[in-house]
């Protein structure tokens, strides 16, 4: 399953200098951070909204594009899906709760 991410990965990071005619990540890269960031945001409304609505296929859909749109947030940060990863491997075992508050007191 997560190779279809990994390589995701690779194209999203592969596209980033594409010409932006040519390429969405390329287009998203240069409108900004600040865009991706929003796309990311209208992605996330637009997969709430799907689950609401108990709507399967779209709420696929959806999660795809919010997947999607992270990581090439991600990628813009020089973030990789193994560092996300780490982060919840290192969560891993501990109460949600816990682990929410541990955040709060930091």
């Amino acid at each position: 399953m997560t190779n279809i991410l990994k390589s995701l990965e690779k194209t999203i990071l592969d596209r980033r200098t594409a010409d932006p005619g040519t390429s969405y990540v390329a287009s998203l890269r240069a409108k900004g951070r600040a865009k991706m960031a929003e796309k990311l945001g209208e992605e996330v409304i637009e997969t709430v909204i799907a689950a609401v609505q108990d709507d399967p296929a779209a709420m696929t859909g959806e999660a795809a594009d919010l997947l999607f749109h992270l990581m090439v947030l991600l990628a813009d940060m020089d973030l990789s899906l193994d560092d996300v990863i780490a982060e919840l491997a290192r969560r891993e075992g501990l109460s949600g709760l816990d682990e929410k508050a541990a955040r709060g007191a930091s």
